[in-house]
């Protein structure tokens, strides 16, 4: 299903679809993960945040780190990280963050946090509903609705702090975060200004494929199977889960493929508690996305502007570049030349934060 790429392996195959959040949302691969168990996903207990540092990242000396909990308005408790700049005073202008989809906040919504931090924002990085350190049954599950719904619930407790000028809250949404971020801001008009960077639009990949290819019987064929799956978890009282990706590569893997284990699997991102970092999604978490276009109000984030930021060499830069056309001035596009999809989770001499920066000190 990748356009422009040589046949992978089936091992690759089912590794491709595990970090894209594809399940079995792609035909050809069906049968290969319809026996897959629970990989790392057990039920949580009440939350109990730890307190060392377990980022992927340093801590910065710029800023003051605490763990925090809030409700969203399902009721599900989530766990965050507060970043406040050091020796700050007066009400600051805040950004929520959150991301990549299949990530915590100890890699990269932490780092994009803690480095606005530097630059003088109060800033909070969250674990989405049933994933990380946030509660919700059963775990390992996502939703357009719940999630999107995770960030508004970040732009509740965030404006509920006395440091905040809760008129200056702006937002931050990588990879398929990056699309809830936007259909977040559409409804919420809390939000002031918006980034959506290197981002996916998942409900888009889960129903259409990479680049739309996927077809009609193809897509018949899934939901066949997705529902009837639904039937199999409601016998054995608990979901099954997608196979894992938590082995080295085996050969004949798209580059955007090894760029993600490269960040997921090896020290420089990887995390425990991450979905990508050798855990799994539920068989069915592509069923809530297969008939919710996300991006459908795009337009009504205007006049809040929307700053897009992806890779020249990006295998996901067709999303931002859709999302572009569709959304409503002020908007901006900005392309960071030789970057790849991965290459804007964690590597601060092409995240363009000078960019961010002025992008928010202008909007909020």
């Amino acid at each position: 299903m990748i356009t422009n790429a040589e046949p992978v392996s089936n091992s690759s195959r089912r590794a491709l679809l595990k970090m894209t959040s594809l399940g079995i949302a792609t035909a050809g691969v069906l049968s290969a993960i319809t026996l897959a168990t629970a990989v790392n996903a057990q039920p949580s207990a009440p939350l109990q945040l730890g307190s060392e540092w377990d980022k992927t990242f340093a801590k910065s000396d710029k800023v003051e780190h605490s763990k925090v909990t809030f409700k969203n308005r399902y009721g599900i408790t989530l766990a965050a990280d507060l970043y406040v700049p050091k020796n700050s005073s007066g009400k600051l202008a805040a950004i929520v963050v959150g991301g990549p989809f299949g990530a915590v906040k100890e890699q990269s919504s932490g780092l994009y946090a803690q480095m606005m931090a530097e630059r003088g924002f109060i800033t909070l990085a969250f674990d989405p509903s049933y994933t990380g350190e946030s509660g919700g049954e059963p775990r390992n599950v996502a939703s357009p609705d719940i999630n999107t719904e995770d960030f508004s619930a970040a732009v509740d407790f965030i404006g509920l702090l006395q440091n905040v000028d809760r008129e200056r809250i702006g937002m931050i949404g990588i990879c398929g975060w990056g699309g809830m971020a936007l259909n977040a801001v559409a409804a919420d008009k809390r939000i002031k200004a918006v980034v959506a960077s290197t981002m996916y639009d998942m409900t888009r990949v889960m129903s259409k494929g990479y680049n739309d290819s996927v077809s009609p019987a193809q897509r018949a064929q899934t939901l066949e199977q997705l529902s009837r799956q639904r039937w199999e978890d409601a016998a054995s009282g608990k979901p099954a889960y997608q196979p894992a990706y938590n082995t080295p590569p085996q050969g004949g893997e798209p580059q955007f493929m090894l760029d993600y284990h490269a960040y997921y699997g090896t020290p420089r991102g990887y995390h425990q508690r991450a979905v990508n970092s050798g855990n799994a999604w539920t068989l069915t978490t592509p069923l809530s996305f297969m008939n919710m276009p996300i991006l459908s109000y795009i337009n009504e984030i205007s006049p809040r502007p929307i700053l897009f930021v992806h890779g020249e060499k990006a295998h996901s830069r067709y999303f931002a570049e859709t999302a572009y056309d569709a959304a409503a001035q002020p908007k901006e596009l900005m392309i960071i030349e030789g970057a790849s999809h991965v290459d804007l989770y964690d590597q601060i001499d092409k995240i363009p934060f000078d960019k961010l920066t002025d992008f928010f000190r202008k909007n909020l």
